[in-house]
């Protein structure tokens, strides 16, 4: 996989635009292709490959290409952006049920009496997790699904009867995903500190953000190192919360299927303390930033 990887990489920058010259509508494909690449090639792996690493790298490659419809969206048909975003969100979403697992059975294993009671339980649950996840994605037929997002895209934008220049555009589309975080950091700053919606919305907010200038940099005008400073730290404060809170509601979702399995009372009291501690250090960094 690790040799796939580059390979996709080495594609993905070989076809990216190599200035701002261009207009959008003829540098979209040079941008999605690779990533629907990238997606398909995950998509497959996991038929054969159940480690958490890579319905990771699936999922993410899926939150990639969804980031990507949204900064093509001004000049695509508003409806079918729509659809395609939502059906991006499907497929991460069939990807993440196994992840979830994943993420709390580490986080577990932080707390030894219980992990030594629980893990076998949760190793189950996970296995069937990766079976409904498998058959998801498998039915879904993912490599038809997304050529034919990118087949459609591309066909629009190409008959397209106006061009709108490459750097002018990505400048807006960047600028207004800036503005969105701004919005939600300054709105979660001023939340209830137990309001972990508005916590997750400057995360996700901060993730489009950097997917758009890890897709665009090299034609963008200005600097934007101070942005991405600003997003490594949400990222890895708000990514460890996100983990927690995740964890928490898996864990009181499948209390059922988890009796017996050991003292799940202990890891939901160990995990509220958890959320707690994490809430306090995310509202830390937003008075910062």
């Amino acid at each position: 996989m690790k040799g796939a990887s580059r390979k996709i990489d080495k594609r993905a920058s070989d076809s990216k635009p190599s200035g701002a010259e261009s207009s959008a509508e003829t540098a979209f494909v040079s941008y999605a292709s690779p990533l629907v690449d990238e997606a398909i090639e995950h998509a497959n792996a996991v038929r054969e490959d159940a480690s958490p690493e890579t319905l990771h790298k699936l999922r993410v490659s899926l939150r990639r290409l969804r980031s990507l419809w949204w900064a093509f969206e001004p000049l695509l048909d508003k409806g079918e952006n729509t659809r395609q975003r939502a059906l991006f969100k499907y497929l991460a979403t069939a990807a993440g049920k196994t992840r979830d697992w994943d993420i709390l059975i580490e986080l577990i294993a932080q707390h030894e009496r219980v992990a030594r009671e629980m893990t076998p339980m949760l190793e189950e649950a996970r296995g069937g997790a990766l079976a409904t996840s498998r058959e998801t994605l498998s039915n879904a037929d993912v490599k038809h699904l997304l050529q034919d997002a990118l087949t459609s895209a591309s066909k629009e934008l190409n008959t397209a009867h106006e061009r709108v220049p490459l750097q002018a555009f990505v400048d807006r589309r960047v600028a207004a995903s800036e503005r969105s975080l701004k919005k939600r950091i300054k709105r979660a700053s001023h939340a209830k500190r137990s309001d972990y919606t508005a916590f997750h919305e400057v995360r996700k907010a901060g993730k489009k953000v950097r997917y758009l200038l890890e897709f665009f940099e090299p034609v963008l005008s200005g600097s934007h190192k101070r942005v991405l400073k600003r997003l490594k730290q949400i990222q890895k404060r708000f990514g460890t919360l996100n983990d927690i809170v995740a964890s928490e509601m898996l864990l009181r979702d499948n209390l059922g299927l988890l009796a017996g399995s050991g003292d799940t009372g202990a890891a939901l009291d160990w995990l509220r303390k958890e959320r707690k501690r994490r809430m306090r250090a995310a509202a830390g960094l937003l008075r910062k930033l």
